[in-house]
């Protein structure tokens, strides 16, 4: 049984130090794939852009800067507000964004409930996904 955890949310893409744009986001989490986030950017074109990661990143994220590479993650703030940021690298480019802090954190406590840390492995069906993999077409 596949159970999923969303949030919608605004996140600011960064285009300079005085100037980002609002872009709609939706954040999910699927017992169906326990150990990743899905992030899907909604960029005013027809095709959003998707970004899957790991969920323990994004965690680790929320309390300090971390990931290299394609991911990035490290909570700031700005005033009296609290961002989670995401500094996302692809051969397409690179993008800077800045996504509330609260919703974030309220929306990675509840996939923490739908399955804590540590226990994703109990959540896969090891053998059905061996049996599919070895089924000829």
């Amino acid at each position: 049984m596949k159970n999923v955890v969303e949030q919608e949310l605004e996140v600011q893409l960064v285009l300079s130090p005085e100037d980002s744009v609002p872009v709609p986001a939706l954040l999910s989490y699927r017992t169906d794939d326990p150990y990743a986030v899905h992030f899907t950017f909604h960029l005013g074109s027809d095709s959003p852009v998707h970004w899957v990661f790991s969920r323990e990143l994004l965690i680790e994220g929320v309390f300090r800067a971390c990931g290299h590479g394609d991911v990035r993650v490290w909570p700031t703030r700005s005033g009296r507000r609290g961002l989670i940021c995401l500094a996302l690298s692809s051969p397409a480019g690179d993008a800077l964004l800045e996504a509330p802090a609260e919703p974030v954190a309220e929306w990675l406590e509840k996939a923490l409930r739908l399955i804590p840390s540590g226990r994703e492995h109990q959540s896969l069906d090891l053998d059905r996904e061996l049996a599919e993999l070895l089924t000829e077409y």
